[in-house]
């Protein structure tokens, strides 16, 4: 019998949510120019810069660290994880390929937007970031959760984000157009969140042979993540514990 994972049901209505990574400060965001659009505010327990969650896909990937699909070092399983997402995208006709090499040197990413420059080993399309991934490693499991691009303005982010100026607030804009892409853009159409999360499970079973099924988080779990959302994520300051 192959293992089974769950898979995403009917396409969710959400409001838009700006994330921060783990350990990201909130002076990064122009709280104003947030609250005026509506948008929501939430801290991820990964690291990395600021994601808009809107008019994407986001996928996540939670099991055991005994688990053989995600056993070996954070790289290893990441890579074996990626092979899963490529062969989604390749379903869904994108000629990506797996960035080796960041594209600029450790450090000098000093914007505080995720998509602006592809670090080593992320998914691109003619060298532009298509998925942002993230893996935390805590309390004896493993979380990889990432952002798939359907379309949009993805400078609709910079928008919201904490800029010197507006002089500056155009050059982050025009530097994320030059470095990131969607899938609309990439694929030149539209591919609705339906399709891409079918493509998706069809990844994910080929590569690792699993039967993914559909499921729900149980009401434990419902409240488990509805006291770490008010307790800790949705706080302006992480706690460290």
């Amino acid at each position: 019998m192959r293992p089974s994972w769950n898979k995403p049901a009917a396409a969710p209505h959400y409001q838009a949510c700006l994330s921060l990574g783990h350990a990201q400060p909130i002076e990064d965001v122009d709280l104003q120019r947030l609250h005026e659009r509506g948008w929501e505010l939430v801290r991820r327990p990964t690291g990395g810069r600021a994601v808009l969650h809107t008019d994407e896909l986001t996928y996540s990937v939670i099991a055991p660290a005994g688990e053989p699909l995600v056993a070996g070092s954070l790289l290893e399983s990441y890579q074996r994880l990626s092979k899963a997402i490529v062969e989604a995208l390749r379903l869904l006709v994108l000629p990506v390929q797996v960035q080796e090499k960041a594209s600029a040197p450790s450090g000098q990413n000093l914007n505080p937007v995720c998509f602006e420059v592809p670090s080593a080993f992320e998914i691109t399309v003619d060298g532009k970031k298509l998925v942002g991934s993230a893996q935390a490693r805590k309390h004896g499991g493993i979380l990889q959760h990432g952002s798939l691009p359907l379309q949009g303005d993805l400078t609709r982010i910079i928008d919201v984000l904490a800029f010197p100026d507006q002089k500056a607030r155009k050059r982050a804009a025009e530097r994320l157009l030059e470095r990131a892409t969607t899938v609309e853009s990439a694929l030149g159409r539209a591919v609705t969140w339906d399709e891409a999360a079918r493509a998706f499970i069809k990844g994910f079973e080929t590569v690792f042979d699993l039967e993914l099924q559909q499921g729900d988080l149980s009401a434990a779990e419902k409240m488990r993540a509805e006291e770490l959302d008010s307790l800790k994520y949705s706080l302006p300051e992480l706690p460290q514990k």
